[in-house]
């Protein structure tokens, strides 16, 4: 097994006014190169996890590690892409996906020679002068995409960036984002509330449960890579699909 890139230790988090908190002594280690996708109801932790990850939240409690290194300036290091992309208007696409470099303090000039390198790899070529406005929503979430890979960071987290798009673009950017993580090999966290989704993309599925969360439930994904849409009918997947859904009606407040 790989060298863990991430790893939680006995982190324990409540938000300031709340009496009960959201994580509870909490292990969790994803490893090099993994595909991780986290499911569970609203309100369970998903998102404040991402937070803890990214550093813009603190453990009450506990210790995060970056590749072993104890370390409470995460910013920069963990890259994110929402559910919206966030795109600037004001800026072209190559502008936009710019961004991160210019941040580094690479010049303007060498920042958009590195992304225009890499628009046709990402399905953007020849839009690099238009604007966010004049793309797809899922054209715009290439860019996100791209935005994220340039920031460098040592894992992406990726918090539904499919959930607003129409069905057949979303399944079109799985396995266009599945494609790019075959090449590439980042260590992904995925938000996600759609199990095909999370069966399709990951090694591994975290399912978030109770509230406060002290262990997460634990699924390995029973799919070789390469793979594709079609090997989520093989019959092991579909029982394992119908058990990850039970898990999350259970606990569906209505």
């Amino acid at each position: 097994m790989s060298d863990p890139v991430l790893k939680f230790q006995h982190v324990t988090f409540r938000y300031d006014e709340a009496k009960t908190p959201i994580l509870k002594d909490f292990d969790i280690q994803i490893n090099e190169g993994e595909f991780v996708s986290i499911i569970g109801p609203s309100g369970s932790g998903k998102s404040t996890l991402f937070k803890l990850v990214t550093g813009l939240e603190h453990p009450t409690e506990g210790e995060i590690f970056l590749r072993n290194n104890l370390n409470s300036n995460r910013l920069g290091k963990v890259g994110y892409m929402p559910q919206q992309d966030l795109l600037l208007p004001w800026r072209t696409i190559v502008e936009n996906a710019a961004l991160p470099l210019e941040i580094k303090g690479v010049n303007k000039k060498e920042a958009h020679k590195r992304v225009l390198v890499l628009l046709e790899e990402f399905g953007l070529k020849g839009v690099e002068d238009c604007f966010p406005s004049d793309l797809s929503g899922g054209m715009r979430q290439r860019v996100s995409f791209l935005r994220t890979i340039l920031s460098g960071a040592e894992v992406l987290l990726l918090d539904e960036p499919f959930s607003a798009l129409d069905a057949i673009t979303r399944i079109s950017l799985q396995e266009w984002l599945l494609s790019q993580w075959e090449k590439r090999r980042e260590t992904i966290l995925f938000i996600t509330h759609d199990v095909n989704e999370a069966l399709f993309l990951s090694d591994r599925i975290f399912i978030f449960k109770d509230v406060p969360s002290s262990e997460l439930e634990v699924i390995k994904v029973p799919l070789d890579r390469p793979r594709d849409l079609k090997d989520l009918n093989k019959p092991e997947v579909i029982e394992l699909k119908d058990y990850l859904i039970d898990q999350l009606r259970a606990r569906v407040k209505l």
